[in-house]
């Protein structure tokens, strides 16, 4: 009962979103006695948090130390509240993968892994309350529709979870679609299902949109979710042209729910549901790393957690009329900025930003259907990409060349030698880095 009282709040909260508030006055007040509220509780509750910010009051606790995934992993045991030791949470969490049966809980928690892809795979803990939270915030934010009228889900993942089988109902059906799986597999049982909402990584949903052109799939969904990979606009474009309509997109991980798209098709950061502090990159103005305080988690708090990401605000307001911080796009991880060599003897590396590398291909040519690029040594840059003609494969390398040139030059670094080939990803278990570094500068 309890569990489902959570879950009908939750959704109706996230249903009026941010006409809670007035103003934006009043729901920065509102946050801040939320956070307040919960770093008192976290630090009663979490040995780790109560060392680590030994001598700082809770009302300045914007100054309490960062953490991030190799800290959290490294004090799991004493961070999270609920007693569960790293070693017991990785062996179940472990031996549901390799099974691929995801219904086992640990001491009534849900235990899952990060994807990992730095390599570093992460745990998460979550309770039955947080699950059943969790679950009526995304359908309030995300279903074009009432939770009492049927609607179908399917969700393309990784690896299953209750956290997301959660979502199911009686009216409210929920398919997991395992990654793993063959593609043929997948569009068989789209067609047979007939989901209103598709969820899945941009990848994955390009694959499907090139087969729903190709009268190999034959879904009509009402929703398109974009999750777990940054989307590429190549792949939007794709997508959007294949189902005709607009990409929403999820931005969601270990650390929490953080940002889910409007009406309008603009994502937001959930800022009802987590305080971002924003680090600016020097030199790419709009352009921050989070830092994420999650207040609406107590089973394993997330407090100053710095993630890799970099977001790119939006310049203008979005239509929608929300208070909260409008993404222009996500733009891909901190691990993976190009650094080239200065043109200027002695000087610093030059950052080259993910996106900067993007359109510099993307822009190159239209008739690019899918790219791949990624940096093996300080002055090396292999580029793999298909073409609609692979007859005009040599004069698309000769313009990549000159795009690349240009945008070093731009830089004010010395062009990279570029290595061509054409795009070679299989579908799996691994997410999709359309840029990506390959070596530590």
């Amino acid at each position: 009962m309890k569990k489902a009282a959570s879950f009908i709040l939750h959704y109706l909260l996230a249903r009026r979103g941010a006409r809670r508030w007035r103003d934006r006055a009043a729901f920065d007040s509102w946050r801040e006695a939320r956070v307040l509220r919960h770093v008192a509780r976290v630090r009663r509750e979490s040995p780790f948090y109560r060392e680590l910010w030994e001598g700082v009051s809770d009302a300045d606790w914007r100054a309490f130390p960062e953490i991030d995934k190799t800290a959290m992993m490294a004090g799991f045991d004493r961070l999270n509240t609920v007693g569960i030791a790293k070693a017991e949470a990785f062996a179940v969490a472990e031996a549901a993968e390799r099974s691929r049966n995801f219904t086992p809980a640990l001491r009534g928690m849900t235990v899952g892994l990060s994807s990992g892809t730095s390599g570093n795979r992460g745990l998460f803990l979550v309770s039955r309350e947080e699950q059943a939270a969790w679950a009526g915030t995304v359908l309030g934010k995300l279903l074009p529709v009432s939770p009492l009228s049927r609607f179908k889900i399917a969700f393309f993942l990784r690896a299953n979870s209750n956290l997301y089988a959660s979502v199911g109902g009686r009216r409210l059906s929920f398919g997991f679609y395992d990654l793993l799986d063959p593609l043929d597999a997948h569009i068989e049982r789209l067609g047979r299902e007939q989901p209103d909402l598709i969820a899945a990584p941009p990848s994955m949903l390009r694959m499907l949109a090139d087969a729903a052109r190709s009268g190999s799939l034959d879904v009509h969904p009402r929703r398109i979710v974009a999750a777990a990979e940054v989307l590429d606009p190549l792949d939007r474009a794709a997508i959007e042209r294949a189902f005709g309509q607009t990409v929403h997109q999820v931005y969601q991980c270990t650390e929490g729910f953080l940002g889910c798209t409007c009406a309008h098709g603009t994502l937001h950061l959930n800022e009802d549901l987590v305080y971002i502090e924003k680090d600016y990159v020097p030199g790419k103005p709009g352009t921050f790393v989070p830092i994420v305080t999650d207040f609406s988690r107590r089973t394993q708090p997330i407090v100053r957690y710095r993630l890799n990401d970099l977001l790119v605000e939006r310049a203008s307001p979005c239509p929608c009329g929300s208070p909260f911080t409008a993404i222009e796009r996500i733009e891909g991880r901190c691990d993976d900025i190009f650094y080239a060599s200065a043109l200027l003897y002695g000087a610093a590396p030059v950052p080259v930003y993910p996106d900067f590398v993007a359109r510099a291909i993307i822009g190159a040519s239209g008739d690019i259907e899918q790219y791949r690029v990624v940096q093996t040594a300080p002055d090396r840059w292999t580029v793999e990409f298909d073409l609609r003609d692979n007859d005009l494969r040599q004069a698309a390398e000769s313009r990549i060349r000159q795009a690349v040139e240009a945008l070093c030059e731009r830089l004010g670094c010395i062009a990279p030698a570029l290595s061509f080939t054409s795009y070679a990803r299989t579908p799996g278990d691994r997410k999709l880095r359309r840029v990506e570094r390959r070596y530590a500068p």
